[in-house]
């Protein structure tokens, strides 16, 4: 009996090791963390370093969460695809959930819903959104938006890489107009006085959230989710939204 008790409780102290050991090397993991580092006021360098609404918020999640964070920057399309082949773990990049991302990744709850918004050089002559119509228009490259463009009748659709060239561009009146997200056109349209907005809308998504590589972070995933209650009841995401001037945007 005592034999059988020994041997219970050296099995019990190794699956207890194993545990703890697993823990500690979650914990000691470091994550890599997928951005698109040109989009303010979600994510945008600042004298050399990555800041934003996203980047703020994904920093808070570590640190309540008890894990570490790697960012990667890479063009917003290639996001999905660099999750998938695991160059990456995870994405806060201002992106919509959707069920075709669904599809290919896992998401956490949302925590910002954003419109969309068309834009236009002041001298152009159309106000409404129907006469887009076999018009350029550039979107980010792997964007809600650029799906939202091609559903225009005949429109030329040009997608690109940097929300910044589509604007570049736009002042040029190189293209006729931009279609993305609310937030992030004003913060360009500071810097573009030539560019006015003359329509928004709904974009569709159930609004931003985090997205892990499919089936693999469930643990992680319950917990990021827990955090941003958390952080919606006690006030810090109303602090991020108050910093970034998204507070209007919800």
């Amino acid at each position: 009996m005592k034999k059988i008790l020994c041997v219970v409780l050296i099995l019990f102290g190794v699956l207890i090791l194993s545990a703890c050991s697993k823990q500690v090397e979650n914990q000691d993991k470091i994550l890599k963390v997928g951005i698109e580092a040109s989009y303010p006021p979600y994510e945008f360098m600042q004298d050399g370093k990555l800041s934003g609404f996203d980047v703020d918020i994904i920093q808070e999640l570590a640190k309540r969460a008890n894990f570490k964070i790697e960012f990667i920057n890479m063009s917003y399309d290639a996001l999905i695809p660099a999750l998938m082949g695991k160059k990456i773990d995870l994405i806060i990049s201002s992106m919509g959930i959707t069920p075709q991302r669904a599809q290919n990744v896992d998401f956490s709850i949302s925590y910002f819903k954003d419109k969309n918004v068309y834009l236009k050089h002041k001298i152009s002559n159309f106000s409404k959104k129907d006469d887009l119509k076999s018009k350029n228009i550039c979107v980010l490259l792997g964007s809600i938006q650029e799906n939202t463009a091609k559903q225009i009748s005949n429109a030329v659709v040009v997608a690109n890489e940097s929300m910044l060239n589509c604007f570049l561009n736009l002042d040029a009146q190189k293209i006729d107009a931009v279609v993305t997200d609310k937030a992030s056109a004003m913060n360009f349209l500071k810097q573009y006085p030539n560019i006015i907005a003359f329509y928004e809308e709904d974009d569709g998504s159930e609004g931003f959230g985090i997205a892990f590589r499919k089936n693999e972070f469930k643990d992680l995933i319950s917990k990021v989710n827990q955090h941003l209650e958390e952080m919606k009841k006690d006030g810090t995401l109303e602090k991020f939204l108050v910093q970034y001037n998204l507070k209007d945007q919800k």
